[in-house]
């Protein structure tokens, strides 16, 4: 028989990751993935490739495949037990699962893995479960050497920023006199003389109702939502969670009340790099996160108005490739993700 009715928990076991501090990581190789993904890197591996690994709080309904041993963390569960099915197969299985129970569940905070293991699935054959995954994995693949891509155009476009804005190598420095430590013709200030850190507004996962604008934490994007409270494109810094994390959306946005946000007038690349380059620490003691008045007071260059637009020129044209690549994986994912659930249920022969 090709197809199989069961319980998830025939196909797969899950297990709840594992606690490990960001004072106890040590440097390594080994990915640490956590409800959003991998998260930084330690020395030493707590399970073994290949991995499958989603949400058990926090970011619920990603589902994440490994090709490396790696540390799964206690936000998440991962597969300890493929049962003799394809882990990569297992991985979509378990995607669109979890779109299910997302949809029926939505007030959920969060994933409990013994209900899991009781969802009734269709599960094919072993030479089935490889075609499917033949077929999907193919706009993984494209969206993976998307990012690949993407990830080497934001790297030039760090490269660029600390070559001519911290080691102070940009176009005819070599002519331009240095005074009281910074080039002739730029000014020294500071974070609160250009720009006001706004607020953003609790938007509780419960409430939110999927739609075409992002909605960024202090962890990046962690939803949609069907109307933005900013006015894209503009900057978000972290304010608790992930103090001091920095993220520029070209389009409009709804910024929550872990982050802080640049108002459009006053956001610019250049400022968005600079930012990235600062040293933000948590200051609030009674409350971690970023103090305004400590982050106000940061130092930042204000090159010459001709430097800016030279560095705009090329940044925005590295922007504008980013954000290309990015509309193009967004289509990728929502034609794979229509086809997942009718290649899961057997309606689409393959």
């Amino acid at each position: 028989m090709s197809w199989r009715t069961c319980r998830l928990g025939d196909v797969l076991t899950l297990k709840r990751g594992h606690d490990l501090p960001e004072h106890s990581r040590q440097e390594g190789d080994v990915p640490v993935v956590s409800s959003s993904g991998i998260t930084g890197r330690h020395k030493e591996a707590k399970a073994m490739a290949p991995g499958v690994v989603t949400g058990r709080y926090g970011t619920i309904g990603e589902v994440f495949y490994l090709e490396e041993d790696y540390w799964p963390l206690n936000t998440a569960l991962y597969v300890i037990d493929f049962k003799g099915n394809d882990p990569r197969f297992s991985a979509y299985l378990l995607r669109n699962v979890l779109k299910g129970y997302q949809s029926e569940k939505a007030a959920v905070p969060g994933v409990d893995r013994n209900v899991l293991h009781e969802i009734k699935v269709k599960a094919p054959s072993h030479d089935l479960q490889l075609r499917i995954v033949d077929i999907l994995s193919t706009y993984d693949d494209l969206i993976e050497n998307n990012c690949r891509r993407m990830a080497l155009l934001e790297e030039s476009a760090r490269l660029l920023y600390r070559e001519w804005f911290v080691r102070l190598r940009f176009p005819g420095y070599e002519h331009t006199p240095v005074v009281d430590g910074v080039p002739q013709g730029w000014e020294r200030k500071t974070l609160g003389d250009s720009i006001t850190l706004n607020y953003g507004k609790a938007l509780k996962a419960e409430i939110r109702v999927e739609g075409d604008y992002p909605v960024y934490g202090s962890s990046g994007i962690v939803g949609t939502h069907e109307t933005p409270l900013v006015q894209g494109p503009a900057i978000i810094l972290g304010r608790k969670g992930n103090v001091g994390s920095v993220y520029w959306s070209s389009k409009s946005f709804f910024p929550i009340d872990t982050v802080y946000f640049v108002s459009p007038e006053s956001s610019s690349l250049y400022l968005f790099y600079a930012l990235k380059n600062m040293h933000f620490i948590s200051t609030d003691v009674a409350v971690p996160g970023l103090n305004r008045d400590f982050a106000y007071s940061r130092p930042l260059l204000h090159p010459p108005v001709t430097l800016l637009r030279s560095f705009h020129e090329t940044i925005e044209s590295i922007h504008a490739q980013l954000d290309k690549l990015e509309e193009v994986n967004q289509k990728l994912r929502t034609a794979r993700d229509l086809l997942l659930p009718r290649l899961m249920s057997g309606e689409l022969s393959v």
